[in-house]
């Protein structure tokens, strides 16, 4: 460094710094969005789950009835 400009240099570093904060504010933000989308998407999926599985149940349930209908005529 020149002592020549240090106050310019001193400037840009702090620009520097600055931005560098901003980028990682955003990046933070950015997380956090994603973050709670995952969760969404987390119950989504349990959900989607657990209305298969209730699904496939029913449709069990009327395939044993249909055979045992099947069976008694």
């Amino acid at each position: 460094m020149t002592q020549k400009y240090p106050s310019l240099e001193l400037k840009d570093l702090e620009d520097k710094l600055d931005q560098l904060i901003a980028q990682y504010q955003s990046v933070k933000n950015e997380n956090n969005s994603l973050k709670s989308k995952q969760e969404v998407l987390v119950m989504e999926k349990a959900t989607l789950l657990e209305k298969t599985t209730l699904a496939r149940t029913r449709v069990e349930a009327m395939i044993t009835r249909l055979k045992e209908m099947e069976q008694g005529s």
